[in-house]
């Protein structure tokens, strides 16, 4: 399987004043086999400890912070020699052990340089970004499916920003399209799917893993939050089946305030298994945004193909042509952009509405300079009466419609594909 991932594990690797690297992501988005599968392309030899599973390892850490030392202790264990210019160290869950996670700023100072390659599955731990490089691991993007679907063609003309040859293989995409929907990015249920297209065999893959995230929210959860945390998850794709996607507390029981589900949201927020996506707002009219208006949010999982389980999509929605992009209520195909505008590096998420509610912009992306409204459309529905709104009000340079119709630009607004997303660095170009 590919993932793009290995090439910025490369780059560090390649740094020579690297520091630990800490791979943050939900459980079984594929940390453990990304580090494994670096280390053993990067041919040299690799040390593989899970404080998760070894608890006791800790001692080494809480002893001292000196680096030589715990390489000795851990020479001892593996009894082997460790290089600092050929091994790599892998320290999965290093956030069960808090006094491994101190002992990163020792390893950073030290002159020898050691590679260590860390996974956490709690993303949203804090760690001293001074001492250690962070890196978000998602779940496949739609690009990395195709890859892992052997369609490196397409996800190369994806990669280019290859529109003409895009529209020639259209057919072919959305054909892709669909089963991702279905299947979406959890690398087993890729891997599974791209060995032998069993959706059946899919969906058990996804109720496993919705079931070990179920069984975490008794194990890890907060003891006083676990209902809440529960109640809260199963009632996100009724959320994002509303027209009005923003997120409601009181849809979880009558008279639910903000306050009491505070707590259960930010802990499922942590550990990787929601994305917020704050409604972004400016008093002055201006194109830049001023403040988050922290009342008002969307919340989407982590993956589209754990919310077509969850939400009972069935197999043979995919045989009755675009249905499957209208199937409830756009909630999929607004997931599916969300997913993939999360693997941007360095592109921050909002939305828009407009301050009596009559116009509203589904995804606004921010780089520090400039803001690109987002519409999307799950048919192919080019009457973007609130995208002319915005447009009218804040003239910004470039402005995207997302849909399943082909590709075209002209005044500063761009007619995207939806399967084509992964390329608007592309299409924004010379708009």
């Amino acid at each position: 399987m590919y993932r793009k991932a290995l090439e910025h594990l490369q780059k560090w690797k390649e740094n020579p004043d690297k520091k630990p690297l800490i791979i943050r992501g939900a459980r079984r988005v594929g940390k453990t086999w990304l580090m494994k599968e670096f280390a053993d392309k990067a041919g040299g030899e690799a040390v593989y400890i899970n404080f998760e599973d070894n608890p006791k390892i800790g001692h080494l850490f809480s002893e001292n912070f000196d680096a030589k030392s715990i390489i000795r202790s851990l020479e001892l264990l593996e009894g082997r020699k460790i290089d600092p210019a050929k091994t790599i160290l892998i320290f999965d869950e290093i956030q069960e052990i808090p006094e491994a996670l101190t002992s990163l700023k020792y390893f950073n100072e030290d002159t020898e340089k050691y590679q260590i390659l860390c996974g956490s599955s709690v993303p949203g731990t804090s760690f001293s970004s001074g001492d250690v490089e962070l890196f978000d691991l998602y779940p496949l993007s739609f690009s990395e499916f195709l890859i892992a679907m052997k369609r490196e063609d397409l996800a190369e003309l994806i990669k280019t920003g290859s529109f003409e040859k895009m529209e020639e293989s259209k057919r072919f995409y959305i054909n892709m399209l669909k089963y991702y929907y279905f299947v979406g990015g959890m690398p087993e249920a890729v891997a599974s799917f791209s060995e032998n297209e069993n959706f059946s065999e899919v969906r058990e893959i996804q109720e496993r893993i919705l079931a070990a995230y179920e069984m975490d929210f008794s194990v890890k959860g907060p003891g006083e939050a676990i209902q809440k945390i529960r109640a809260l998850w199963n009632i996100i794709p009724a959320q994002l089946n509303k027209e009005n996607k923003k997120f409601m507390y009181g849809h979880m029981k009558e008279g639910a305030r903000a306050k009491d589900y505070e707590q259960a949201l930010l802990w499922l927020k942590d550990q990787g298994l929601i994305h917020k996506v704050g409604r972004g707002v400016s008093e002055r009219g201006s194109s830049v945004i001023e403040y988050m208006d922290l009342r008002a949010f969307k919340v989407f999982l982590l993956d589209v193909g754990l919310l077509s389980c969850m939400s009972r999509l069935r197999q043979d929605v995919l045989m009755e042509g675009n249905a499957v992009f209208k199937e409830f209520n756009e909630a999929l195909t607004m997931q599916y952009v969300s997913q993939q505008l999360k693997t941007f590096k360095g592109i921050n998420t909002f939305y828009w509405m407009s301050e009596k509610g009559g116009a509203e912009i589904d995804f606004l992306t921010y780089d520090g300079n400039d803001i690109v409204p987002i519409e999307v459309k799950a048919e192919i529905n080019l009457q973007a009466k609130s995208m002319k709104t915005y447009r009218e009000r804040f003239r910004p340079a470039i402005s995207i419609r997302t849909t399943v119709a082909d590709h075209k630009k002209g005044g500063g607004l761009i007619d995207l594909p939806l399967y084509a997303i992964e390329g608007v660095g592309f299409c924004t170009k010379d708009a």
